[in-house]
């Protein structure tokens, strides 16, 4: 038998020359990230860093260029119509729901579950730690259990690329390093890929293999998050960081 070749996939995420105008800034995004990556996105306010994921997600539309994820150009396509799920500081939970009905609403809108439809909600909230809070309202659970069940839903979506812009800042730091290494877990376990904005470089330290530093609307540093954040740092990182 004649071994096939091996066939390179590509990147799960591609930027090609894509540019965003808001008011009088103009943003430009070039970008690769493999599958499997966590990448985390930090930077000052107003660089551009929760737009960058709005455009992959399709909530924000480029001026030119092209958006692909897994191959495929999404430029045109809504958010619902892409492969990405997006996990928000606001979790987006309906108070009059339970716990396992704001997860089912990531695979039918209309709650319109069968048995396997739920099963799947079960494995989602077991997955996250929240075995035995089904029932539970979002008004009975902490802030970390909100976002649990909010990553939850995003489990349930199954889809390949996964954006967080900052769900865990409100948070301690304790929490919030706890909640990324459950969803580096997931990412692992699932074969999800990862990006995360956040305004604590500590996050990228603890987290994220890969950190791209946004500034001005660009991607001003990219590179492994431990040989970025050694000495001597890039000098647009260095005054960002103080």
């Amino acid at each position: 038998m004649v071994d096939q070749p091996v066939v390179d996939p590509g990147p799960m995420l591609e930027l090609r020359a894509v540019v965003f105008r808001y008011q009088d800034m103009e943003m430009r995004f070039d970008l690769a990230v493999a599958a499997g990556e966590c990448v985390a996105v930090i930077g000052p306010s107003g660089a551009g860093k929760s737009t960058l994921l709005a455009l992959i997600a399709g909530f924000e539309k480029p001026a030119a260029g092209r958006i692909l994820v897994a191959g495929r150009d999404v430029t045109s396509d809504p958010p619902a119509a892409r492969p990405v799920t997006s996990l928000f500081q606001e979790h987006n939970l309906f108070a009059h729901l339970t716990a396992a009905e704001n997860v089912g609403l990531g695979i039918d809108p209309g709650l319109r579950l069968d048995a396997a439809g739920r099963a799947k909600v079960g494995a989602a909230l077991a997955h996250v730690g929240l075995s035995g809070f089904e029932g539970r309202l979002p008004g009975q659970l902490s802030g970390g259990e909100r976002q649990r069940v909010a990553l939850a839903r995003s489990l349930v979506r199954n889809r390949p690329l996964l954006l967080l812009d900052e769900p865990f800042a409100a948070l301690g730091p304790a929490q919030r390093r706890e909640m990324l290494d459950l969803v580096n877990a997931l990412a692992r376990d699932r074969g999800f890929t990862v990006l995360f904005v956040s305004h604590q470089p500590d996050d990228a330290r603890h987290a994220a293999g890969r950190t791209l530093f946004v500034r001005d609307g660009r991607v001003a540093c990219d590179g492994p998050t431990t040989q970025l954040f050694t000495p001597p740092l890039p000098k647009e990182l260095a005054e960002y960081l103080g």
